[in-house]
């Protein structure tokens, strides 16, 4: 009877091993990465990037199905009705938000992200991702009226907004001293790293 309970608990305490081994594995995988930076060397489907802060360069693996998108200066001309865009701007007293900086998303970017939610480039800052519904000129700017599944925004544009462009791009953009932010970097169970979609800079754009 002693001999079959001390085997039971050698087969249990086999069992737990396994467990506490598989969440320590899982324990490893970060959550997913966004990095802005400089593509310091590209080899075959690899590229390294160093981030702007620093802190070293990260091996990133392009999926074969990566998505490039370059990003350009934009204009207001382009804040047209139809419009997908993604607006990081500053809530005013009157529920509106200040748009500090917008990005007119390619057409095969529609939906990306849609919604409202925090921006994290500064405190209390937003982000807006959705359809231009109207579009008002006015003394000081225009104002826009956004609309995303379940609500809508109203946006002042200010004469000094930047704007950016997204383009469709491809792989020839990602080379040495090229500008880019990855926007997901997934880091994989055996730790190395992998991105799907990368956004590279176009006439002195930078990424961020």
């Amino acid at each position: 009877m002693e001999r079959g309970f001390g085997a039971a608990r050698a087969v249990l305490a086999a069992i737990v091993g396994v467990a506490l081994s598989c969440g320590a594995a899982l324990a490893q995988v970060e959550p997913p990465l966004r990095l802005p930076g400089t593509i310091e060397k590209v080899e075959g489907d690899t590229i390294w990037v160093r981030p702007y802060e620093g802190g070293g360069l990260f091996e990133i693996a392009l999926d074969k199905k990566l998505a490039v998108y370059g990003v350009a200066p934009g204009k207001l001309a382009d804040l047209k009705q139809g419009a997908f865009i993604g607006v990081g701007a500053m809530p005013q007293a009157d529920g509106s938000q200040r748009a500090m900086q917008i990005t007119v998303f390619a057409e095969s970017q529609r939906g990306l992200g849609e919604g409202f939610r925090p921006w994290d480039r500064a405190p209390g800052t937003t982000m807006t991702n959705a359809t231009i519904d109207t579009t008002v000129a006015g003394v000081d700017g225009r104002t826009l009226t956004v609309k995303y599944k379940g609500g809508e925004q109203k946006i002042v544009v200010p004469p000094d907004v930047v704007i950016l462009d997204y383009v469709s791009g491809d792989r020839s953009e990602l080379k040495t001293g090229a500008h880019v932010m990855v926007p997901v970097v997934k880091r994989k169970l055996d730790g190395s790293l992998g991105a799907d979609r990368i956004n590279v800079g176009r006439d002195g754009v930078i990424p961020r």
